[in-house]
């Protein structure tokens, strides 16, 4: 029985003193070398310590110094100057399961870690000090400096390295998201059942600050309660479209209530200033959006779109499940002013100017006015009708070398004017008349020119059209068909007007002097093809010395 009793006392202590050698190795660089390899070649991660170290003052944790952390013949996931591992009972059952987990001066790049892969530790408390954050792959790529903050419990799952069900508070020094960066960044929330609750944001961004709350559910769905932004200055490269994509990115996100002031935001071709902005439940879904009891209050210094400008644009509309209520529209353009008020109903896709008035505009027309007048309107826009219009002191250029024109002073009112129908422009129906105390039409001068008109769904009646030129008068009666070859008619008599007053628009003559005129002529306005080629007509012109009479065929003067 003595000897039984040295033999095991005998082997406890060379257990103890293996143990003890064991534990001394490790903390030598040999050792930490060997524990390196030894998981590497045992797990489909590699490891590399250059050091294990451990105080009886803190028996449950181990320091591992200068660590490195990933998948086999990747680059590391896991970087850091030192690792702070703390012991648990739990791991007897499961060694990868620490009491905490302390990362100190690392980097952490998510874009190392292999698709559909999970990291094989846990903790009941993740600690990151001086630690950055690399995730360039996901829907906002995010780079994250100087983070400091704790996960507790840390259960990392596939594709989602914060895990499930978790509390959070972090900060970083800089933080940049989908290319915006903001510094001196606070996010407290927590995880359940991967979804994403942000109690608390917090960050200076774009020289200025970001406060908030919001919440993404297990299906990607974003809802924001609360969201302020403050003096934001904030230059991108990306166009307007491209701005808004986040928008369109995930499955929807909807806003309870999001406030912007003094905001000044640009583009390469696109800008914002002095924007002040209260938008209130609004959900947006792709390229729609929807909403029940929703608002939108927005004014501006400046809001410009490739060549598009307003100055001191304010509006004011109601949201609901119907469409917009557009209560206020106003702004000056090209030194101008427009004001407007109407609705859009998102059942028939119309919009509905209740009040249209136009006054001071100093306008030149793009060079491709009538390209964009025969495009289709999208698919949310399929109609316009204007209720009521008016135009007050205007003046209207178009430089197109081929037939330029001119209106100084021009005035006009419509009523129930359907400008747009089936996503077409056109003037579809109504009633409208326009007047100008002068205008040029291919280098003729006219006075006090006036069109009065009527549309139907079969023609638009031109009931009167007049000018003076020279020392007499133009007046004339037109009809423009609805269908797609757009027959024209058109009857013009002049009385004591230069004889010549029709060859800069395309029937010369060799009479001068001044004459009695009458014109009547047939063509088509068809979009597809050139109107000279279509008309044709007869002219007479009647001088104190002599008569013409012509003929017009395929637009040639017979």
């Amino acid at each position: 029985m003595k000897f039984l009793g040295k033999f095991f006392l005998s082997l406890l202590l060379l257990i103890l003193l293996a143990l003890v050698v064991l534990y001394v190795l490790l903390q030598t660089q040999w050792g930490a070398g060997w524990f390196s390899r030894w998981v590497s070649d045992k797990t489909a991660w590699h490891l590399s310590l250059s050091k294990i170290e451990h105080d009886f003052t803190s028996p449950s944790h181990i320091i591992l110094d200068d660590f490195s952390f990933g998948h086999d013949g990747q680059p590391a996931v896991l970087v850091a100057k030192r690792v702070d591992l703390g012991l648990a009972l739990v791991q007897f059952s499961d060694p990868l399961h620490f009491n905490s987990i302390e990362v100190r001066d690392g980097e952490i790049n998510l874009a190392n870690q292999a698709p559909d892969t999970t990291l094989p530790m846990q903790a009941n408390r993740l600690q990151l000090n001086n630690v950055r954050i690399e995730n360039p792959h996901s829907t906002m790529p995010m780079t994250a400096q100087r983070v400091n903050g704790g996960l507790l419990p840390w259960k990392p799952l596939p594709n989602d390295v914060l895990g499930s069900d978790a509390q959070f508070q972090i900060s970083a020094g800089t933080l940049t998201l989908d290319g915006v960066p903001g510094n001196n960044v606070l996010l407290q929330g927590s995880i359940k059942q991967r979804r994403l609750v942000l109690s608390n944001i917090g960050a200076d961004l774009a020289r200025g600050s970001m406060t908030g709350n919001a919440e993404r559910d297990a299906q990607g769905n974003w809802k924001i309660d609360q969201l302020r932004l403050n003096d934001i200055r904030l230059q991108t490269h990306q166009s307007l479209s491209d701005f808004l994509n986040p928008l369109r990115d995930v499955p929807s996100v909807s806003i309870n209530r999001l406030d912007m002031t003094d905001a000044r935001l640009q583009g390469p071709d696109w800008a914002v200033t002095d924007l002040d902005l209260t938008l209130k439940n609004v959900t947006w879904r792709g390229d729609d959006w929807q909403s029940e009891g929703g608002s939108i209050s927005m004014n501006a210094g400046n809001f410009i779109n490739g060549g598009f400008e307003l100055n001191d644009p304010i509006v004011n509309a109601d949201l609901s499940a119907q469409g917009i209520a557009l209560t206020q529209f106003s702004s000056r353009w090209v030194n101008g002013v427009i004001r407007a008020s109407g609705s859009w109903t998102r059942s028939d896709k119309r919009l509905t100017l209740d009040e249209l008035a136009i006054a001071g505009l100093e306008y030149t027309l793009p060079q491709n006015w009538r390209e964009r007048w025969q495009e289709t309107l999208p698919s949310w826009l399929d109609s316009v009708l204007v209720t009521r219009a008016t135009a007050n002191r205007n003046l209207i250029i178009d430089i197109n070398p081929t037939f330029p024109f001119q209106m100084t002073s021009l005035d006009g009112s419509a009523d129930n004017l359907l400008l747009a129908r089936q996503h077409q422009w056109g003037i579809w129906s109504g009633k409208a008349s326009f007047n100008a105390a002068e205008a040029t039409f291919n280098r003729t001068d006219l006075r006090h020119p006036s069109i009065a008109l009527n549309a139907n769904d079969q023609q638009i009646q031109v009931t009167e059209l007049s000018a003076f030129n020279g020392s007499g008068l133009l007046e004339g009666t037109a009809t423009v068909g609805q269908d797609v070859q757009r027959p024209l008619t058109l009857n013009l008599k002049g009385q004591a007007v230069p004889a010549n007053v029709l060859g800069n628009w395309g029937w010369p003559t060799q009479l001068s002097g001044n004459s009695n005129l009458q014109l009547q002529l047939k063509g088509s306005l068809n979009a597809s093809a050139p109107l000279r080629q279509s008309v044709d007509g007869t002219l007479s012109v009647t001088t104190d010395a002599q008569a013409v009479q012509q003929t017009m065929r395929g637009g040639q003067v017979q």
